[in-house]
């Protein structure tokens, strides 16, 4: 939530009781996975990979980095999936990502990783804003985005696509097509996996700044994460990603544990996806030996 608050931060105590809420929700949800339907965890778990790619295929890659264009069939298909994923609007994730990226690592920074392990996963949720996040965020321009239709229609009816998508669809298609309980459906394909996917995507955010090695650059705080990179279905390879912010893939290996790419690939050859931007080898392999921690 932004504020007027200043350096102090004053906390934001709704935000604090309902994370609570949701992680003591999702903990009683681990509960009920012996007595749900298989079908039922399977589906929160495709549900948990819709989540995933709203996020890293849509806010991330396209709308916040634009490192590759996808045709309006595939936009909705992505805003959709980043409503299941209920982390801000797209056009609201965009902004305080891009800003994220040119502060990286001051105050301007919304989850700046020197503050610590918990301010940098979920500790910045709990506080308004920094004000040099509003005061520097003002100055980066972000007409882009709502040039996009799609962004705009998400960012105006954003309330009603998230109770559809984070909470009724998932809920509703375990008890409608398999007889599955609402009370198991509610907990585990809605509660459960949503608190995971918050997670996954804050450990980007705290244990990729600050875990792991720095083959392309040493003088930044964000690294190479091996179980970041499995939690966050690509995103972990976060030393390239702050490097070359540019390049689709987030990473130099391809398809190698990047489900992200494989789905963005796939995409391409459904010629839903057009123009991505690589970083060519020989930018990396130079970018490696001048500023890399020689890891790689």
């Amino acid at each position: 939530t932004a504020g007027s608050a200043g350096g102090g931060q004053a906390i934001v105590w709704r935000n604090v009781v309902l994370m609570g809420l949701l992680h003591l929700g999702a903990v009683y949800a681990l509960s009920l996975v012996p007595r749900a339907q298989i079908l039922t965890l399977l589906w929160a778990y495709f549900c948990f990979l819709m989540t995933a790619l709203g996020v890293t295929a849509g806010a991330h890659r396209l709308w916040s980095h634009r490192s590759y264009k996808a045709k309006l069939p595939l936009r909705i298909f992505l805003a959709a999936a980043n409503s299941m994923a209920f982390q801000n609007d797209i056009y609201e994730w965009s902004r305080d990502h891009r800003v994220h990226h040119k502060y990286s690592e001051t105050d301007a920074d919304p989850h700046n990783a020197r503050r610590g392990f918990f301010f940098s996963h979920i500790g910045w949720l709990f506080v308004r804003k920094h004000r040099d996040v509003i005061e520097k965020g003002r100055k980066l321009d972000f007409t882009d985005l709502l040039d996009d239709p799609v962004v705009r229609f998400q960012r105006k009816y954003y309330k009603s696509s998230v109770v559809l998508m984070c909470f009724v669809i998932p809920t509703f298609v375990p008890w409608y097509l398999w007889g599955e309980s609402l009370w198991n459906a509610y907990f585990l394909a809605s509660i459960l996996r949503y608190t995971i996917s918050l997670n996954v995507t804050w450990l980007v955010n705290s244990a990729a700044h600050m875990y792991g090695n720095r083959p392309y650059d040493k003088n930044i705080n964000p690294r190479q994460n091996t179980l970041v990179t499995l939690g966050a279905i690509g995103e972990g390879f976060h030393n390239y990603h702050h490097t070359f912010p540019f390049d689709y893939s987030a990473s130099e290996l391809g398809l190698k544990f990047n489900p992200t790419t494989w789905f963005i690939d796939f995409m391409f050859w459904l010629g839903l996806v057009t123009d991505r931007k690589q970083a060519p080898k020989e930018m990396i392999q130079a970018r490696k030996e001048r500023t890399g921690d020689g890891s790689a």
